[in-house]
């Protein structure tokens, strides 16, 4: 059987969260193989989405394929092997702090396998190399920077050597230096290993940089999709705003409120 040319395929796809919907009849697809990014701004149901891709959470509606298989069906076995496939950088890096960068790495490998030691050792010193960072394997979170503990969170998500990569706002908090070793990091890493990558962000100079496509969420709903350069040519006055970060257009500077004036001679209120 051949496999389908899209990794995760979502269609109609709604959740809410105490009463508010969040995603809103969503519909996309990622391809294997290429960068995708989910781009829009905070609060939209971005981080929601991965972890409805990821079965962190369930559905209130719609289908979340992955790799053919329906996340939200799936018993809690079949959701644990089929998240050995998918990789997850966390937006805070999410590192043990009581345990070194080397044993940070080797954590998803000693939790799912068990392997001689040499062989882990053999496969933790690949993926710190990968990320630049087997020199500072002995060290501990506390030390690092933050650009170095992104790598390394970036490192333990490639330790399973996954079909799949997640990435949670992975720019936030970076200096320029560290945000350009980022973009460059998960771009090489998903050419040389053949991986798919999943960004989530709202950095679009970054995410302009890295992406094969994007797809791009507002009010819960996919409003564009494409390549870089269809999406900084759209003409859609949402999308324009956003891409090119301008104050005025669809999302207005004040929240909706009464006369100014009105309500500076309310005394009731």
């Amino acid at each position: 059987m051949t496999a389908s040319l899209e990794l995760v395929e979502i269609s109609d796809l709604h959740f809410s969260r105490q009463g508010r919907s969040v995603l809103d009849g969503v519909t996309l697809s990622i391809p294997r193989g290429l960068v995708t990014v989910i781009m829009g701004p905070s609060g939209v149901g971005k981080t929601t989405l991965l972890q409805l891709i990821g079965g962190r959470l369930r559905p209130d509606s719609g289908i979340v394929l992955m790799d053919g298989h329906s996340v939200p069906d799936v018993n809690r076995r079949a959701l644990f092997e089929l998240r050995k496939h998918m990789g997850m950088l966390f937006q805070s890096g999410a590192l043990l702090t009581d345990l070194n960068v080397f044993e940070n790495v080797a954590f998803p490998l000693r939790e799912h396998y068990d392997l001689p030691e040499p062989v882990v050792r053999q496969l933790i010193l690949m993926k710190l190399e990968l990320v630049g960072l087997r020199g500072a394997r002995d060290l501990m979170p506390a030390q690092l920077s933050g650009g170095m503990a992104r790598r390394v969170a970036l490192a333990r998500a490639i330790a399973l050597d996954p079909m799949m990569v997640m990435y949670d706002e992975p720019f936030t908090g970076l200096d320029p230096i560290s945000r350009g070793v980022i973009v460059k990091l998960i771009r090489s890493l998903n050419d040389h290993l053949g991986i798919t990558s999943l960004v989530v962000t709202h950095d679009v100079n970054e995410a302009l940089a890295i992406a094969d496509r994007i797809h791009l969420l507002s009010s819960g709903r996919v409003i564009a999709s494409g390549t870089p350069d269809e999406l900084m040519a759209s003409e859609l006055e949402d999308v324009k705003q956003f891409m090119r970060g301008s104050p005025d257009g669809p999302v207005q500077f004040h929240y909706p409120a009464d006369n100014y004036l009105d309500d500076l001679l309310d005394s009731t209120r």
